[in-house]
């Protein structure tokens, strides 16, 4: 399964990382700076987006790149690994 976690810490990645490897999960963080997400995300199962720490132009540009591709999308606004332990555990 690969998963995109949209948002979250720059200073938690690695940890993001670790929490998806461990269950199983290839994970592609995107902390929300870069200029086009939607055009990179490729091929992904899931989507975690953590609302509070992306702007509103990174969050349009996934949505409108996922949308019609049958791709749930989970939108939390607290981005602690604990957040992404529970929407990772949610859809497995």
């Amino acid at each position: 399964m690969c998963a995109a976690l949209i948002g979250g810490m720059d200073r938690l990645k690695r940890e993001y990382m670790q929490e998806a490897k461990i269950r199983g999960v290839k994970l592609k963080c995107y902390t929300g700076k870069e200029r086009s997400i939607g055009d990179t995300l490729g091929n992904v199962d899931l989507v975690v987006l953590f609302t509070n720490k992306v702007s509103h132009k990174a969050k349009k540009d996934v949505l409108s790149a996922i949308r019609g591709k049958d791709i749930p999308v989970m939108m939390k606004h607290s981005c602690g690994i604990s957040t992404l332990r529970k929407c990772l555990e949610e859809v497995a």
